[in-house]
């Protein structure tokens, strides 16, 4: 039986982050990951993209996963507006003293990065295909089962980690009860052609059926992310490319000049899901088994990363004082650590897409004098920006300014 410090369930973007982090810690650390994962080198205009905040970045940077190899598309400014409505909030990384806001990377790319980085791991043990089919917390450890091709694995760590997404196993193992709200809506994702290059620009845009987002990839290649109600979701994917364009551009507009070309549409169902606690008796959630959110404003990934690189600065100092990784008081400090910035960024989310899509007319009224503030005192423009960059809250060094 394997004798472990940490094992980590779930080897997305958040677990894989995590596993990184860890490396060299001085820890005996594992990584269950549910298929075997591998390069995609298949070049692609159809794949999610994913923003990633200025924090983000620094903390990928840092970590040795973004280099010159990753296709990253720097974010230098970024317009929110509503349609149908006067006024505009518009960020721009320049007037901040700042090189960008965040970057746009194809999710693939990032996950390609991410498994570079995992391969010079020193230390880390990778179980792959490996699905969690048992976890049972006590006092000592944590005792798990692993289905592998060769049969079951059994595994004791002091510390579980549950990064394995909205329907974790790790949660519902452990009994963590979760509060869901259904926005009725769905995320239709793809990518366009841009008649305009938009040289590092962002666009955010409400309408009465939902927000699109505008993110910038290079040769005047866009990823878009349009939100429509779900019962329109399939019949909105599934029209043809002129018919699709045109419903974008009605609802977008034309800062961007004509768009054409879209890529394959995949359409995601929308919806928060939030743990109502994020541990357990040696058990700790990060990412989307924490909490899932709605894709405005890209928090989703950025904030998993977060309880990710907090969790590691803690596991880290344990490893150098020589205490317990799955201690009760490391699982509170983690805990009271993330549960600002968690708080924050689930509400901040949930509240812009309801008062954003009401079409009541004094909450109309509101934005447009909400925007009109926004805009012109800086202060406060400075704080939305600082906010939307994940410098908030008690962020990982990793993540800090550079």
């Amino acid at each position: 039986m394997d004798e472990l410090d940490v094992l980590i369930i779930g080897g997305g973007l958040v677990g894989a982050s995590l596993a990184i982090a860890l490396d060299n810690a001085g820890l005996r650390v594992a990584l269950a990951e549910a298929s075997a994962s591998r390069l995609d080198l298949q070049a692609s205009e159809d794949e999610r993209n994913l923003a990633l905040a200025r924090a983000s970045v620094n903390a990928l940077e840092s970590l040795g996963v973004l280099d010159a190899r990753s296709p990253i598309t720097p974010i230098r400014r970024v317009h929110v507006s509503r349609r149908g409505e006067f006024g505009a909030l518009r960020l721009d990384a320049q007037a901040l003293g700042l090189p960008s806001l965040g970057a746009v990377i194809p999710a693939r790319e990032l996950g390609n990065a991410l498994l570079r980085r995992l391969e010079r791991c020193a230390s880390l043990l990778r179980l792959a295909p490996a699905q969690a089919s048992v976890i049972e917390p006590a006092p000592a450890a944590v005792a798990v089962e692993l289905g592998t091709p060769e049969g079951t694995r059994r595994l004791r760590a002091r510390l579980v980690v549950g990064a394995d997404g909205t329907g974790s196993f790790v949660r519902e193992a452990l009994g963590i009860a979760v509060r869901r709200d259904d926005y009725a809506q769905s995320a239709i994702v793809t990518t366009v052609h841009c008649e305009r290059a938009l040289e590092g620009q962002a666009y955010e845009r409400f309408t009465d059926t939902g927000p699109l987002a505008l993110l910038p990839l290079g040769e005047r290649r866009a990823g878009l992310v349009l939100s429509v109600p779900r019962s329109q979701a399939a019949a909105t994917a599934a029209l043809d490319d002129a018919a699709f364009i045109d419903c974008v551009q009605q609802r977008f507009g034309w800062r961007a000049g004509r768009l054409t070309r879209p890529g394959r549409r995949q359409a995601f169902p929308l919806a928060r899901v939030i743990a109502e606690r994020t541990h357990g008796q040696r058990c700790v959630l990060v990412g989307n088994a924490a909490q899932t959110v709605h894709p405005l404003g890209a928090q989703g990934f950025n904030l998993g990363l977060r309880d990710a690189l907090t969790l590691a600065e803690l596991l880290r100092e344990t490893a150098q004082s020589g205490t317990d990784p799955g201690a009760g008081d490391l699982l509170e400090r983690h805990d009271e650590r993330r549960r600002g910035d968690r708080a924050a960024t689930t509400a901040f989310s949930d509240d812009l897409v309801r008062l954003m899509g009401n079409p009541f007319l004094p909450l109309r009224l509101a934005r447009m004098a909400g925007f009109h503030l926004a805009e012109r005192i800086e202060p406060l423009k400075r704080q939305i920006a600082l906010r939307g960059m994940g410098f908030r809250g008690d962020v990982s060094h990793w993540g800090l300014m550079q």
